[in-house]
């Protein structure tokens, strides 16, 4: 459901790049963390990009939140100001997911500051039921970028 979460914020003015197992289960042998992720044309992509923000899946199956972590904190800030706005939890990353590391994906954009979003599993069946939510969210997120002036 992240692919479809950063397609859904990206819309059709912002870019959209993808890392996706196609295998038919299984895909979680091909994980790579974000500050080790060197796929070329994503690296590319990003190097162009002023605001970067990455999507990732975090595995509670209890709770509905999104973790905000990256170095963009003012961006992080307004994203989650606005995601509680439409209803949304949001915390604190839990270590190894805060998103700061400098070579972490979200980070290597011409700013050298971004945002990670952690989706809990609830969040994103959430999401992908409620079609409206999903609008809501990304909606949310937009206005964040909007806001701050990018």
């Amino acid at each position: 459901m992240t692919a479809e979460i950063s397609e859904t914020i990206a819309g059709t003015d912002y870019s959209f790049y993808n890392f996706e197992g196609l295998k038919a289960d299984g895909n979680g042998v091909l994980h790579i963390e974000s500050h080790l992720f060197d796929e070329p044309r994503a690296l590319n992509a990003v190097e162009k990009a002023d605001v970067v923000i990455t999507v990732h899946g975090q595995m509670d199956q209890k709770d509905e939140f999104v973790m905000t972590g990256g170095l963009h904190t003012d961006l992080r800030l307004e994203i989650e100001r606005q995601l509680q706005a439409v209803g949304f939890r949001t915390r604190l990353p839990t270590e190894g997911l805060m998103g700061t590391d400098p070579r972490n994906i979200c980070n290597r954009g011409r700013l050298k500051q971004g945002v990670q979003l952690e989706a809990s599993r609830k969040v994103r069946d959430l999401l992908r039921s409620e079609r409206d939510r999903l609008r809501e969210f990304a909606e949310a997120v937009r206005r964040a970028i909007k806001v701050k002036g990018w």
